[in-house]
């Protein structure tokens, strides 16, 4: 992706797809919570004409390659490109905003236990052990321009929702990462919720009998762009193991994990090479042929 490319992705459906939702719409405005801090009244504006954003809280703005190296605390323009590619809209569904609507975001939003049907069907064909689902995810309702969706809902420490169902991926603002310390002195690192139930399933079949719960300490990113909020947390932990995706904003992460939190940060993706991320190695969605894959899996 070059500079061009990345500018012609409308910054509204970028942020959409990484979980950043508006709170409000005036004309040709659109109203978020900062992606940047935690507040209560929104401050960062995307006009949807000039298709740029501002943050009246830090006095920035720009386009979305400012923005994303903003997010990432990074000043390469390659390394920001790599994570636009990564994590630029691919599916276009009625969740996508348009320059010419005004639009509402999601509305009577429920938060209860997972027991819909329909989700743990699909956390199945994902091979999720569904007891973990069930207790570390919720079951959250809302509706958007009048209808109804239901999805699986993974908290952050902020209070906001990774939201998945099988034909939806976005989020419930604000955006963050998902901590869980257990007082250990290593961490594993994860780019989303997913691939977390897929290692602590992963754990479940090799030893059944074994409690998992505070066996490690647990970073979930809920998007590489959000990177820069968790390095003061990684960098406090004697070994970091990086379950991140095999693509480039992947590596991007990883390198940047490595260069910024010093010695023993372990890439555990080379364990799973041949699969995109680690709940396709879990379900066995391989990207080379059969012949080439390795076997074994080392947690």
């Amino acid at each position: 992706m070059n500079i061009a490319e990345a500018k012609s992705i409308s910054l509204a459906d970028y942020l959409q797809s990484i979980g950043i939702t508006p709170c409000k719409c005036q004309g040709n405005n659109l109203w978020y919570y900062s992606p940047f801090r935690h507040e209560t009244e929104a401050s960062f504006k995307v006009n949807l004409s000039r298709n740029e954003w501002y943050d009246f809280g830090i006095g920035k703005g720009g386009d979305i390659i400012q923005f994303v190296m903003e997010r990432y605390g990074t000043g390469d323009v390659s390394q920001a490109l790599h994570l636009i590619s990564g994590e630029a809209p691919k599916i276009q569904t009625s969740f996508s905003f348009r320059p010419q609507e005004n639009l509402p975001t999601f509305e009577n939003i429920q938060v209860q236990p997972l027991e819909n049907p329909a989700l743990l069907q699909y956390l199945s064909k994902r091979q999720i052990h569904l007891p973990f689902a069930q207790e570390l995810c919720k079951e959250v309702q809302f509706e958007f321009k009048g209808k109804s969706y239901f999805s699986i809902g993974f908290a952050n420490d902020w209070g906001g929702y990774e939201l998945r169902n099988e034909y939806f991926q976005g989020g419930l603002s604000p955006k963050t990462i998902t901590t869980i310390p257990k007082g250990n002195d290593t961490c594993c690192i994860f780019e989303g919720f997913m691939d977390y139930l897929s290692y602590l399933t992963l754990l479940h079949k090799r030893n059944p009998e074994k409690p998992i719960s505070s066996m490690q300490d647990y970073v979930i990113l809920n998007s590489v762009a959000n990177l820069s909020k968790a390095i003061d947390f990684i960098g406090g932990y004697r070994e970091k193991y990086c379950y991140l995706d095999n693509d480039k904003a992947g590596v991007s992460a990883y390198q940047e994990i490595q260069k910024r939190c010093g010695a023993n940060v372990l890439d555990r993706s080379i364990h799973y090479r041949e699969y995109k991320d680690l709940n396709d190695y879990l379900c066995g969605k391989k990207l080379l042929p059969k012949k080439q894959v390795r076997k074994g899996f080392k947690l």
